[in-house]
């Protein structure tokens, strides 16, 4: 009797821990766990903002929130992003686009288009390059940087403040709107692969990896001239930046909040820049930036 009675009670124990056990095991399970941050694919630069969008289609922003230029974190399938003064517009996968931000000149009017590869942004406009090389265009067009119904056979585009410019497939330019500091005399370039608008400047890259540039070059925004081994460009509002095969950073123009310090940046394989800061997209989907950070534009190294 007692030897029944011990085993009835090393039984009850062992069923006692049991039962804990698996409880624990429950609390355990159903903790949340924080789904990983998939790396930034392409990066862009506001005047006070920056964009990212990650592999998972997923878009990212900080800096200036002022009319909902960041408010980007519900879009899905983005396979790029870019911005304008204070707008930001995604292209998806299905070759339509979303926006966000100011639009009070129409700039984020884009929701009827379809079967864009490309989107480009200015200041108060935005641009999409259709599969068939044909070019559309929605916003300011005060200076006619909205008149692009003709342009046919086109590649590449991109936007500054008031102009915008169109590489074609046979390596030539074409551009419209705002031409007060010789932006738009892109007539005689040749032999470009891509292209960048700042401000008041336009920058090209050849395919001999060599940069040419046009505009105002009041702090020297301009002066590319020397720039070998150059693999993309980016043009802020007066400073310009290339990144070079070796995975290093060159930068020409105003400095005035520290937006060409990027002697230290390696492994970086795109860049963008806005009115007064620069990113960089490393190779390993980790971002960096510099310069004017007063709206917390700069705040990317949790990305």
């Amino acid at each position: 009797m007692k030897k029944f009675l011990y085993l009835a009670r090393v039984s009850i124990f062992l069923v006692t821990v049991a039962l804990i056990a698996g409880m624990v095991g429950c609390e355990q399970s159903s903790s949340p766990i924080e789904p990983p941050n998939y790396p930034i694919t392409q990066v862009a630069c506001g005047e006070h903002h920056t964009v990212g969008v990650r592999a998972d289609g997923e878009v990212v922003a900080v800096g200036l929130n002022t009319h909902g230029q960041c408010w980007v974190s519900s879009w899905i399938d983005t396979i790029s992003v870019t911005t304008g003064y204070s707008h930001t517009v995604g292209l998806k996968a299905d070759g339509t686009l979303v926006a966000a931000g100011r639009n009070n000149h129409g700039q984020c009017e884009v929701g009827g288009w379809s079967d864009i590869i490309q989107v480009a942004a200015g200041f108060g406009h935005t641009v999409g390059l259709k599969s068939d090389g044909t070019v559309v265009a929605v916003g300011l067009n005060g200076f006619g940087q909205c008149n692009v119904g003709g342009w046919s056979d086109i590649t590449k585009i991109a936007a500054g403040y008031s102009h915008t410019v169109g590489l074609k497939s046979d390596g030539t330019l074409v551009a419209v709107g705002l031409n007060y500091d010789g932006q738009c005399d892109v007539g005689g370039w040749s032999d470009i692969t891509k292209i960048a608008a700042g401000y008041s400047h336009t920058v090209g890259l050849k395919s001999d990896n060599t940069v040419v540039a046009v505009g105002f070059n009041g702090f020297g925004q301009c002066d590319v001239g020397g720039w070998m081994y150059i693999t993309q460009v980016a043009a802020g509002s007066l400073h310009t930046v290339g990144v070079k095969s070796d995975g290093t950073a060159v930068t020409v123009g105003y400095n005035g909040y520290g937006q060409r310090d990027v002697g230290g940046w390696t492994d970086i394989i795109q860049a963008a820049a806005g009115l007064g800061h620069t990113v960089g997209l490393k190779s390993d989907g980790t971002v960096v930036a510099v310069g004017l950070n007063a709206s917390e534009q700069c705040d990317v190294s949790d990305w």
